[in-house]
Order: C-alpha cells, then sequence, then structure tokens
C-alpha cells in the first residue's frame, strides 16, 4: 500500500496543486480465466495492492499525465487526445475518449499515476488503472457516473486504445471487489443490466 500522503507530495511537486485522489485495486482469479469473454462463470477477488490516480483540474484544456514507473510524461490537447506511441498513456486517454462519446463534459486535467500493483504479472495492474482514472475523472469534473458504468468505460477504453480485445471480469473485479470478498457471477459483457448477470458476494479467509 502507498500512502495518501506520498502520493499527494508527489503530485504538489509536480503541479504545484491540491489533488483528488482515488484509488482502484488489482486483483487475483480463482477460477474462469477466459471465461468472462465465453459467457462463463468467474470466481476473481481484489488484492491489497492498488493503482493511484491524482488528478487536479487546469484553467486550459491540456491533459499533462506523469507515471511513476515510467518516469515519463505525456501531456495532449482534449481536443486531440489520440492513441499514443508511448502506450501507458493509452489507459488513461482511452478512458477520456469513453466519457466525450458519452456526451461528458471535460476539461483540462493535471494527472498522476503510481501504484504497487506490479505490472505484467496478471494481476490486471490495466484494469485497475482505467477503473481508477473513470472513478476519478467523474469526481473531478462532477460526473456522477453509475458504479455499474465504471467497468463498461473503463472495458471500452481498454478495447478502443490499448488494442486489448479483453473480458470485462478484471475492471469488474476492480470497481466491485471488497476486502475479504470474492466475487462470483455468470458474464455476458453484452449487457451488465440483465438477468444474465447474478452477482453475489461471498466471504473468504486469507
Amino acid at each position: 500500500m502507498i500512502a495518501k500522503e506520498t502520493i499527494v507530495n508527489k503530485f504538489k511537486s509536480l503541479y504545484q496543486e491540491e489533488p483528488i485522489v482515488v484509488s482502484s485495486p488489482g486483483r487475483i482469479n480463482i477460477i474462469g480465466e477466459h471465461t468472462d469473454y465465453n459467457d462463463g462463470f468467474v470466481l476473481p477477488a481484489a488484492i491489497d495492492k492498488a493503482i493511484y490516480v491524482a488528478v487536479s483540474r487546469r484553467a486550459d484544456d491540456n491533459i499533462v499525465l506523469y507515471a511513476e514507473d515510467y518516469q515519463e510524461s505525456h501531456e495532449v490537447k482534449l481536443s486531440e487526445i489520440a492513441i499514443s506511441e508511448k502506450h501507458w498513456p493509452n489507459y488513461i486517454l482511452g478512458v477520456v475518449d469513453q466519457y466525450q462519446k458519452r456526451g461528458a463534459i471535460l476539461g483540462g486535467f493535471n494527472l498522476y499515476i503510481d501504484g504497487d500493483v506490479p505490472l505484467g504479472a496478471g494481476l490486471s495492474s490495466s484494469a485497475a488503472v482505467e477503473c481508477a482514472v473513470t472513478l476519478a475523472l467523474s469526481e473531478l469534473f462532477e460526473l456522477n457516473v453509475e458504479q455499474i458504468d465504471i467497468p463498461q468505460i473503463a472495458q471500452k477504453a481498454e478495447h478502443t486504445y490499448a488494442g486489448v480485445m479483453c473480458g470485462i471480469m478484471d475492471q469488474f473485479a476492480s470497481a466491485f471487489g471488497k476486502e475479504k470478498m470474492s466475487l462470483s457471477w455468470i458474464v455476458a459483457p453484452w449487457d451488465l443490466n440483465t438477468c444474465h448477470l447474478t452477482s453475489k458476494v461471498m466471504k473468504w479467509s486469507y
């Protein structure tokens, strides 16, 4: 776990602003590899490692990003967002793109991202990034996104900007996972609001 104070202090050193800070956990998967996009059963659980996103508004329409893991920044105008060759900004910009397609009113913003979910370890760091950014921008621009919409926005961001045609299990686990709980459901990715989704929470120990 990374202390919120650490995230805030790093953000202030970069942008000289007080940020909104949110986090979203990685996940383990007990059963269900590759079944989430085949309408099968899945059983993921959130873990105690997370992605942390800090954001603040800007007076202009620039999007200014900084990734701690890559020690790298990326800047683009809100009206000119596009898939980046750097790859890592795409998980963030894809969320911006999805909000724009939904008609959300956004402005320029500063964003700092860090985390202790190991990259490339099969713990869904990318889903955690997308979910954290979705929530952070909702808080920053008062979009009042519904919790059920977070994994859908995150999944579409990964499809369109990261180019990964993933199922929705990872994003759903990151958005809905709770401490000492696992999530079991039948996935129908085309509609999370129908009876095909039979979500229940079960206690587990570790």
